[in-house]
């Protein structure tokens, strides 16, 4: 039984009074065979085809019947109007003229490798190298798009500018005492507490205010000595010397002044706080006996405190003394409070990577309390305008990193660039670009997959030597 080819695909039929007319595409062969010259078949009327004679769209090569033994009807070559070449030669247009006129210089990898070939070939994958045609590609490192291309891949570009590149550097930290604002309240002689004032752990105390009274037979001494002196009249280095006894046995200003003008030696002295502050240690009982160098009370002012912050050891270049924090407590939900940095720690912990930075914040309100946990927020960066791109704008590969210069009419330099600070979407190009030149931000990926970018960039690879001549005119198929 013979079989009938339906044309689906490139063959629509029209029914105009009950004739078929079939219309399909200049060169078109449904049969799987050349097709027959209009011109040399119309000379000898010879036949094409057969076609239903219901006009439905069957055709057949060779003469055939319905089921109803009526014959397929037979289509000469001057009733087909497109299974043929026109008969008449146009003339080609200019287009076609330039097209037929385009040369190709080489093939290039169809993965984007930096590799090309004179011939046609496959890679290893079986996948066709690509032609370029004179005038696609130039000698200059730049690559053409043509602007539907561009269109397609919706390519943007931006003006290098100059503008300060700003990053913040996020870490958590913690709040110290300032070492250098703590004192200890403790004698110089053998001595006994006769007294504490109404003072506990944790109490803010005011420099000059009454912590206890001390007796001490030291102290007596010395008072009488320097007494004796005044009452003898005594000038110069004598009285001058009474006087240093005094003093540098630690008794208060005031004490001595009450010395020279009731001139009565008290059984005890009132000992003062020598600073503002809270109180995180007291060890005074009324009746002890103090020997030299007893802590006897431990004052902290708070007013300044230290906010330590270990951060990472790649942020630590960013990082400067001087520059600004924010910190924010996490117990004082909403608060922020601003310092600088003070100190950069010397050393990092070997065991978390880290480095330790200090900065320092006032604390009037003495809201920011020791141990507190804060997370600190560091504006790296400089606030100097430096040559910038924005960050989408960069090709890293990792070990190189590249942008992609518009040079107008279609043309991309890809260019290799210097990097420097990163923030804000930005990125500092130390090298590479200058000022006023624009760069492509938006789908310079796909131009790189689009136009073989990377075969442009063959000058930033290594040379790679020639291929051998049998492997040029290989193809390389997969078994």
């Amino acid at each position: 039984m013979k079989r009938a080819v339906t044309i689906s695909t490139v063959v629509a039929l029209c029914a105009a009074a009950g004739a078929g007319l079939l219309a399909v595409a200049p060169h078109a062969n449904p049969f799987g065979r050349p097709a027959v010259s209009l011109a040399a078949a119309a000379e000898d009327g010879a036949t094409i085809y057969y076609q239903d004679p219901d006009g439905k769209p069957f055709y057949s090569r060779e003469p055939k019947k319905t089921p109803d033994g009526r014959a397929w009807r037979a289509v000469p070559a001057n009733a087909d109007v497109s299974f043929d070449e026109p008969s008449e030669p146009t003339v080609p247009s200019k287009a076609a003229e330039a097209k037929t006129e385009r040369k190709i210089k080489y093939y290039r990898n169809p993965m984007g490798l930096p590799d090309t070939s004179p011939v046609p070939k496959k890679d290893s994958m079986g996948m066709d190298y690509i032609p370029v045609y004179e005038g696609e590609d130039s000698d200059d490192g730049t690559v053409k798009l043509s602007p539907g291309k561009i269109q397609r891949t919706g390519a943007k570009s931006e003006p290098v500018v100059r503008q300060a590149v700003k990053s913040i550097v996020r870490a958590p930290g913690v709040i110290q005492e300032d070492e250098r604002r703590i004192s200890v309240v403790a004698l110089r002689f053998e001595g006994f507490v006769e007294s504490v004032a109404n003072v506990t752990t944790g109490d803010h105390v005011h420099k000059g205010q009454p912590l206890m009274n001390v007796y001490s037979p030291a102290l007596s001494s010395a008072a009488a000595e320097y007494l004796s002196a005044i009452n003898a009249g005594a000038t110069g280095k004598e009285l001058k010397g009474a006087r240093r006894r005094l003093e540098n046995l630690g008794t208060p200003e005031p004490a001595i002044r009450e010395l020279e003008r009731t001139r009565d030696i008290s059984l005890s002295i009132p000992w003062l706080a020598p600073q503002d502050g809270e109180i995180i240690e007291r060890n005074a009982v009324n009746g002890m006996r103090a020997g030299p160098g007893d802590v006897l009370f431990r004052i902290a002012d708070h007013r300044l405190v230290w906010v330590l912050v270990d951060i990472a050891e790649r942020d630590l270049v960013q990082v400067a003394v001087g520059t600004k924090v924010t910190i924010r407590p996490r117990a004082l939900g909403g608060q922020t409070f601003t310092g600088a940095v003070t100190l950069i720690y010397p050393h990092l912990n070997a065991q978390t990577r880290t480095a330790r930075i200090r900065l320092e914040v006032p604390n009037p309100d003495e809201l920011l309390r020791p141990e507190m946990y804060v997370d600190a927020e560091i504006e790296a960066g400089t606030s100097a305008p430096v040559l910038a791109v924005p960050e989408s704008a960069v090709l890293d590969s990792g070990t190189r990193q590249a942008v992609l210069v518009d040079k107008g009419e279609g043309r991309f330099e890809p260019r290799e660039v210097k990097l420097g600070r990163r923030g804000s979407g930005y990125v500092e190009v130390r090298q590479g670009v200058s000022e006023g030149e624009a760069v492509v931000t938006s789908a310079n990926f796909l131009i790189d997959a689009e136009s073989n970018l990377k075969a442009a960039l063959k000058g930033f690879a290594e040379p790679q030597g020639p291929q051998p001549a049998e492997a040029a005119g290989t193809t390389g198929v997969r078994p």
